[in-house]
């Protein structure tokens, strides 16, 4: 049989895998999905319903988008991330993830270079790829909660670098890339006419007076940013697969030339449920973070009493922590996480997921109930004290 080179040079998904192996178990502690468990919010739920008994959702919507949602977007954006749009530069998309492969599909050619801050979310890395570019990994700074290395990525371009991706608040490391790093990039990128392309889907969970920040609110930065949010982590709709673009006219307009053979359009339901989520209360959002906060703090104790196997940054945003792991015994975090879950039932996500620099870490997930956290906790506790 004939495969494309393209998907072969693709490695299996370490987060998939984990998960696949996880339900071979019983009784599993859950720490590696970085889905939320509190569930969709009744009163979006409620008006899908509507909407279907009302026989809205039978049929294909514009492939931009339900303009009412466009509207309602436009309306979020100035809001909360101080972004001027209008309804022409809004795609509404499966999700983040088709939106940015789109955005990748419209931004490179085969052979163009892509340079990604990393860790970083894997599937980024895998995008560049299947559009035949070249993904050039910059590593962040993990002694400074992982931050941006603004002169390593100035090193990195050369005249092949078409654009740079990274996620603020980060998945998986939970740091969140302040105003002024993000400013710093900007100016790279008007100097090098390059294609920046974010992907913002925690951006309303940051912790400790950190504060999540949009380039595109930058005007000088109208024709270079490509920012994908979604309603995924926002609203708990992981199931839902709804997210949107911003972008400049001239750019959504190539972006749109990648979104309908992609797509066509994003599932009309859950188009009606994102208007819900944009018109209804906004109370959740809280309470997901409040949430998230304590289990994140939770998560934090818990690692210090393991401090001789490892050491963390603590998360500034996300539902995601990045700890390190000591003693040599994360040199193949595949088969320290495979280990962890064979066992003590602890499912986790290996750190080589998320690039090289991911080695000798794993990601753990905090959206999870507080008993989660401590069952996950007392097993691995347990398990390294007889492992010793």
């Amino acid at each position: 049989m004939n495969t494309s080179n393209r998907v072969n040079q693709i490695r299996k998904s370490a987060i998939h895998e984990m998960t696949r192996l996880s339900k071979q178990y019983d009784d599993v502690a859950f720490l590696s999905w970085a889905k939320p468990t509190t569930g969709t919010p009744k009163h979006i739920n409620d008006a899908v319903i509507n909407a279907i008994k009302n026989g809205l959702t039978g049929g294909y919507s514009q492939s931009e988008g339900l303009p009412e949602l466009r509207e309602e977007i436009v309306k979020k954006l100035k809001r909360d991330n101080h972004i001027d749009a209008n309804i022409s530069q809004i795609i509404v998309t499966v999700g983040a993830i088709e939106g940015l492969a789109a955005s990748v599909l419209a931004t490179i050619d085969p052979g163009d270079e892509v340079i990604l801050p990393t860790p970083t979310y894997s599937t980024h890395i895998t995008q560049v790829k299947l559009a035949s570019g070249i993904p050039v990994l910059v590593p962040l700074i993990e002694d400074e909660n992982f931050a941006l290395d603004i002169e390593a990525i100035k090193q990195a371009i050369t005249p092949k670098t078409k654009a740079i991706i990274f996620c603020t608040p980060s998945n998986p490391t939970g740091s969140v890339f302040p105003e002024s790093t993000l400013r710093k990039l900007g100016s790279i990128a008007l100097e090098h006419n390059l294609t920046v392309i974010t992907d913002e889907a925690y951006e309303y969970f940051t912790f400790d007076g950190s504060k999540h920040f949009s380039m595109a609110s930058i005007p000088e930065l109208r024709k270079n940013v490509i920012t994908n949010y979604t309603f995924t982590k926002t609203y708990a709709m992981t199931g839902w697969r709804i997210g949107y673009i911003h972008a400049d006219e001239e750019i959504i307009d190539q972006i749109k030339k990648a979104h309908i053979p992609l797509a066509i359009c994003a599932p009309v339901a859950s188009q009606y449920a994102a208007i819900e989520a944009l018109k209804g209360s906004q109370n959740c959002i809280e309470e997901f973070s409040l949430h998230y906060l304590k289990a994140r703090n939770l998560m934090c104790e818990r690692l210090d009493i393991l401090d001789s196997v490892f050491e963390y940054n603590k998360p500034e945003g996300s539902y995601l922590m990045f700890p390190k792991i000591l003693g040599g015994r994360g040199n193949d975090s595949i088969t320290f996480s495979k280990n962890l879950l064979k066992e003590a039932r602890v499912s986790t996500t290996p750190g080589i997921a998320f690039g090289p620099t991911g080695e000798n870490h794993i990601r753990l997930s905090f959206c999870v109930p507080e008993e989660m956290v401590n069952k996950a906790f007392d097993r691995m506790e347990a398990y390294f004290k007889k492992s010793k």
